[in-house]
């Protein structure tokens, strides 16, 4: 499938797959930018794309960078409407212990394209009854907390 990409400022990259089996596209920083330790930062990606209706494109954090630096994107996954034609920007949460430094041209966390189907609400009284109903957080047993 083909996505038309406009590239927003003069430093950005067109996104890549690193391999013939990724599912996700790298997305990179077109800027520099320091997260400190427990915050958060918009990082623009220099980059607008087009989606195609029916289709979002979602973006989510890159494993290395969670399991080594504790960097993640803070709204997983993040969604691209095929109608936005803005700048896409990334928002990076460090939940390290340390500082973390973005550079220009890091990848910074990946896009994966998706088919998305919207609903028509109904508008009833009732629902149908299910097993689980109206039981909600831990209720499945996985919760260790006391239940009176």
């Amino acid at each position: 499938m083909d996505i038309k990409i406009k590239l927003m400022q003069k430093d950005a990259k067109v996104p890549l797959y690193a391999s013939s089996g990724a599912s996700g596209f790298d997305l990179y920083a077109c800027e520099d930018a320091y997260i400190d330790s427990k915050s958060t930062a918009l990082i623009n990606t220099g980059i607008a794309i087009e989606i195609p209706t029916g289709y979002e494109v979602q973006v989510r954090p890159r494993s290395g960078l969670a399991l080594k630096h504790g960097i993640f994107v803070l709204n997983t996954p993040g969604t691209v409407d095929s109608d936005y034609r803005g700048e896409l920007k990334v928002i990076l949460a460090n939940f390290g212990s340390e500082g973390f430094k973005v550079t220009k041209g890091d990848r910074i966390a990946q896009g994966v394209l998706a088919p998305i189907l919207q609903a028509n609400f109904i508008e009833v009284q009732t629902l149908e009854d299910s097993t689980r109903g109206t039981k909600g957080f831990g209720s499945s047993g996985v919760s260790t907390i006391n239940k009176d």
